[in-house]
């Protein structure tokens, strides 16, 4: 999750986008799925859902780099830890959201998430 208003204001005023992204609460995560039960991460179907009506299907195929890649590339430069999250970015489609609001996402064949929008006051910058 991202808030907009919070990331265009910071970038009017040439300030990091970090806080628009780092709410505990945006990045919902579903339960630890063990490497042995994704037996091919270069073909998985990704989806997200808002109040069932799809907004977001993408492919892992159609990655720049695919996920073998990443891991290597990201471990050269950092040490990962088993459950660590490497995230890659998102489908297109991405839109608005408002309280009250259900997202359902999932990844075909792993597992799906689902969890209700709520409102949050954020601090000024």
């Amino acid at each position: 999750m991202t808030a907009r208003d919070l990331q265009d204001e910071a970038k009017s005023k040439g300030l990091p986008w970090t806080e628009a992204k780092g709410y505990d609460t945006f990045c919902a995560l579903g339960e630890f799925v063990p490497k042995d039960k994704v037996p091919q991460t270069n073909n998985l179907g990704i989806w997200l859902k808002v109040d069932g009506v799809e907004k977001q299907h993408g492919n892992t195929k159609d990655m720049i780099f695919n996920v073998p890649f990443l891991v290597s590339y990201v471990s050269g430069i950092m040490t990962l830890e088993p459950g660590d999250i490497i995230l890659t970015g998102t489908p297109s489609g991405v839109g608005p959201v408002k309280a009250g609001q259900v997202i359902t996402a999932g990844i075909e064949s792993v597992g799906n998430i689902e969890f209700e929008v709520i409102n949050r006051v954020y601090p000024k910058l």
